[in-house]
């Protein structure tokens, strides 16, 4: 324990601009000073490619949370979508930071113009098929309903995870997984309380909701089937078998959709995670053209 609470300070308190995650050049290595050696007798490929789906996942949900800039149905809206989408931001700087640390995909990329950290690398500088996010966060938002219910599901899978692998025997997962709990605990409240408004709200909104719902529902179909990296990662002690979380999940969504009165729709068959092997559709490359065009562009831009 007292090995964790050395790497947890680390990545909260070591650095001034703790607060101001982002990726692009001139900040600090978020994982500088702490101890990155991979635990014994875990694959450092493995983990990096764990650290990559959790990572990505972050990444492409907060692009779509920007999305909404500007556009949200009311000004404090815009305001939170911003701080939930910055603190995905900072989940998946520190994910991808880690991933890096071990060597995945051999993205220690140096340009002719100077080196890129790995994380701004793995972010900016991978194909969609090198992306390990889930199709459930790289679908498009969907009216104002839909990205709710979206984000309800997509926060609290991410949160049941994260509770769990504060236990991981990688320390810099755990301090990872630490921090980001009490961010998605209210990134899960925010998305609930904005369900129960719908679904019990007018016709119309009700109306949204549960179209909403349908259509976000069969994007669950692969988020219980654990990948062989899962798996093996798993057995070590590592990470979490996505399949441990299925019924906490579902009981939870199933409460919100209840309390909503909204009909909780069928639960689909369950699927290989296509996109954690990164079998994406067009809309993640759509996404990512917006999010690593200016990097691409000007790759030794300063900002």
């Amino acid at each position: 324990m007292a090995h964790e609470e050395t790497v947890y300070d680390a990545l909260t308190n070591a650095h001034d601009d703790a607060g101001h995650w982002a990726f692009g050049t001139g900040f600090d290595d978020p994982l500088a000073g702490v101890d990155t050696t991979v635990p014994d007798g875990v694959d450092p490929a493995d983990l990096g490619v764990y650290c990559l789906m959790l990572g990505d996942d972050a990444l492409v949900l907060a692009q779509r949370l920007t999305e909404w800039m500007t556009n949200a149905p009311e000004l404090e809206e815009e305001v939170a979508f911003g701080n939930i989408a910055l603190d995905l931001l900072g989940q998946a700087r520190l994910l991808l930071a880690r991933a890096g640390s071990t060597g995945v995909l051999g993205r220690s990329r140096t340009l002719a113009t100077g080196s890129i950290p790995d994380e701004d690398a793995l972010a900016y500088f991978r194909d969609a098929d090198e992306f390990r996010n889930t199709a459930l966060v790289e679908a498009p938002n969907g009216d104002f309903a839909q990205t709710m219910i979206r984000l309800l599901v997509a926060t609290t899978v991410r949160l049941a995870v994260f509770a769990r692998l504060r236990g991981s025997r990688d320390p810099v997962l755990a301090a990872i997984a630490a921090k980001g709990v009490h961010e998605l605990t209210y990134h899960r409240d925010h998305a609930a309380r904005w369900v129960l408004r719908l679904g019990d709200g007018t016709a119309e909104s009700s109306r949204r909701a549960r179209a909403g719902a349908a259509a976000v529902w069969p994007l669950t179909a692969e988020l219980f089937t654990a990948t062989d990296v899962e798996a093996r990662l798993t057995t070590l002690g590592v990470a979490v078998d996505p399949v441990d979380v299925r019924d906490e999940v579902r009981g939870v969504l199933t409460t919100v959709l209840e309390r909503a009165t909204l009909t909780v729709p069928a639960w689909p068959a369950e699927t290989p995670p296509r996109g954690r092997q990164g079998v994406h559709g067009p809309e993640l490359a759509d996404l990512l053209a917006t999010l690593q065009g200016l990097a691409r562009q000007h790759p030794a831009a300063t900002w």
